[in-house]
């Protein structure tokens, strides 16, 4: 259990150097128009600023994940706070859009680490029958974590402080963090004298698993991973969950504020409910998947995308004279329709697939290829759509990714339902 908490409060600690961009973006607009730029330019440069991260984001998930497996998942994590700390407090001290552009690329990047190294730590410390439990309470450290991170910067800022204080609250309180799991956060059991726990039979590793703690080659943890047909259809819903997930995770706030009509302070903690009750929607997933059978986290997936499609036009629908409360329900909707199903892509299923050795491998390339996806598109291009076509046809696009998501989610259901053993007639 101390493992579980320190990975989850660390992890939920990265968050504050994470959602305080998103937050503050609008305050970011309005100093850029004092600066003399118009506010839809700040908005654009912005979105690049946040497609360039995202981007660096998901390169940093293919090498940290196979750094995990090969050397060791709390190197990973600990360092992703560390450099996640610098770069927080360069932002602050930046005051033009250069500076902000590598700082942002760089906190990026070096948060790559901390999720591979999270799921490696995870795979050397659980048993395979506790992956769904275990993983299911670690994604909601980034959920409830985004959720309790906008919700303090949201008083924050309601007690009148400006984005530069944003950041360094949030460096520093990750600092604590980082003391705390450096002290005690251990990379497998057998270092507290426990013995190590069993590793999935069925991972692609084929029994070989058991000699996880033998250093292989790359390619001796990639080519089974390349080979398996399941494996490249949940890579293409990474991809699809992924570019919804961060679209939401960034504009929600100036969405709120720009056509909904809130405040800065109504709209950070409000776009708290996105997290929020996505954190509820990983522990119902995780519920109905157990009791669905083998097959039934695929069925979950297909279920949840089918939903998400169908909020998002309603947000392409809801004009901006309706009661705000509708748009931040719709918003809130998707949340719980949506990240319950992102949560074990790069939970229990990289678990599944890569057991001890190749755990963290497999999430690094399922959310590299889905922050891949994602970096252009929830930033530049989302900022463009919205900037040329206003908000309406931005959710439009956003509703045909989530519907052709979902279609790949039924493939899956197929495929895994074929690939079931058939009772055996008494």
């Amino acid at each position: 259990m101390a493992t579980i908490a320190l990975l989850a409060v660390g992890y939920m600690g990265y968050y504050f150097c994470r959602s305080d961009f998103s937050v503050v973006l609008p305050l970011l607009i309005q100093e850029m128009g004092r600066h003399g730029m118009p506010a839809d330019a700040a908005k654009i440069h912005f979105g690049t600023i946040v497609s360039a991260g995202v981007f660096a984001y998901a390169i940093g998930k293919f090498l940290s994940g196979s750094m995990a497996d090969l050397f060791g998942g709390r190197k990973n994590f600990l360092g992703g706070m560390a450099g996640s700390i610098v770069f927080t407090v360069t932002f602050a001290a930046s005051g033009t859009l250069p500076f902000f552009t590598l700082a942002w690329i760089g906190n990026r990047l070096v948060q790559s680490g901390g999720w591979a190294g999270l799921v490696k730590v995870t795979s050397r410390w659980f048993d395979y029958s506790r992956y769904g439990s275990v993983m299911g309470v670690l994604c909601l450290s980034y959920l409830f974590g985004d959720a309790a991170c906008r919700y303090i910067m949201s008083l924050l800022l309601g007690a009148g402080m400006g984005w530069r204080g944003i950041f360094v609250v949030g460096a520093a309180s990750l600092a604590v963090l980082l003391v705390v799991n450096w002290v005690f956060l251990r990379e497998t059991p057998e270092e507290r004298g426990l013995p190590s726990p069993e590793a999935n039979p069925l991972n692609v590793y084929a029994g070989k698993d058991d000699d996880a703690e033998v250093r292989v080659p790359l390619r001796a943890i990639l080519w089974p991973l390349f080979n398996s047909v399941p494996f490249w259809l949940v890579c293409l819903l990474s991809i699809g969950t992924t570019l919804l997930r961060e679209t939401f995770n960034f504009w929600t706030p100036t969405y709120f504020v720009q056509f909904v009509g809130l405040s800065s302070a109504e709209a950070a903690s409000r776009s708290a409910l996105f997290p929020l009750l996505g954190g509820v929607s990983v522990v119902v997933c995780g519920v109905l998947s157990d009791r669905l059978g083998l097959n039934g986290r695929n069925r979950v997936l297909f279920s949840g995308l089918a939903l998400v499609a169908l909020c998002l036009l309603a947000l392409a629908l809801t004009p901006p004279s309706a009661n705000p409360w509708v748009a931040v329900s719709l918003v809130a909707l998707t949340g719980l329709a949506l990240l319950g199903p992102y949560a074990y892509l790069s939970g229990a299923i990289s678990l599944d697939f890569g057991g001890k050795r190749g755990s963290a491998t497999a999430a690094g390339i399922m959310d590299g290829l889905g922050y891949l996806a994602a970096g252009v598109l929830s930033g530049d291009t989302m900022a463009r759509v919205t900037v040329d076509y206003g908000w309406r046809d931005a959710f439009l696009m956003l509703a045909g990714v989530g519907f052709l998501t979902a279609v790949v989610a039924f493939v899956l259901v197929v495929h895994q339902h074929k690939r079931q053993p058939v009772p055996e007639e008494v």
